[in-house]
């Protein structure tokens, strides 16, 4: 089975204690001999996602949206990504160069067309931006690939 994340940024702790066991229980349903994730491994829910895959005793596929992607991430998200990223069994490019919002959409498409299911971390509402998680779940949805949303009851995203 090869799931996919995409997820809002930004969300509190408490959210994300939340959310990491709801990935938990999503993950569950999968044999860790099955399991691939696939993500870009942008902070919150992509690393999230990613870490509970590798810990569940599955397989992590990363996509890289732009060659400058890492810069555009937080400083101290650096370390993690790292090494998440030399975790990766596969590592796909979009070949863009610069971290833009069409470079993390771009980035979002290939990893839809990888996967068999996408898991969203995403709380109904519009895009705040294009490439946006609402996005990325309407071309999986456009696609055919089939969308599991996570969302707490009562969270709200910063």
């Amino acid at each position: 089975m090869r799931l996919g994340i995409t997820g809002h940024r930004g969300l509190s702790a408490e959210v994300e204690r939340t959310v990491r066991d709801a990935l938990d229980a999503e993950l569950r349903q999968y044999g860790p001999t099955e399991l691939i994730g696939v993500s870009c491994l942008a902070d919150g829910p992509d690393t999230w996602f990613a870490e509970a895959v590798l810990d569940s005793g599955g397989r992590i596929e990363v996509v890289v949206p732009a060659a400058q992607y890492r810069e555009g991430l937080p400083g101290s998200h650096h370390a993690t990504y790292d090494e998440l990223l030399a975790r990766a069994a596969e590592v796909h490019h979009t070949g863009m160069g610069e971290s833009t919002s069409q470079a993390h959409m771009t980035g979002s498409e290939i990893l839809v067309g990888l996967v068999d299911r996408l898991v969203a971390v995403w709380d109904g509402q519009p895009a705040r931006g294009h490439g946006g998680t609402a996005d990325v779940v309407g071309y999986a949805r456009r696609t055919g690939v089939p969308v599991d949303v996570v969302w707490p009851e009562g969270a709200t995203r910063g």
